[in-house]
């Protein structure tokens, strides 16, 4: 990874990983609901990936907007 960013392609960069998070979340989220009733473990797994995708969420929007979800 030698390649010399400028700050606007940086930020372009992370929104459009927090986009894809986004998504991941959702897909992991609505996963983990349907597996519920007939696969508690592949459920739990998705759960699991759900929260790492909240984590991320979490990070990049301290990044991308600081202070705006102070708790």
């Amino acid at each position: 990874m030698t390649d010399v960013v400028d700050s606007d392609e940086l930020l372009r960069r992370m929104h459009r990983a927090r986009a894809c998070a986004v998504e991941q979340e959702r897909i992991w989220r609505t996963r983990s609901e349907e597996l519920r009733p007939t696969d508690p473990e592949g459920s739990r797994e998705a759960a699991v990936r759900t929260i790492a995708y909240e984590a991320v969420l979490r990070v990049l929007d301290e990044v991308l907007t600081p202070g705006r979800n102070a708790q």
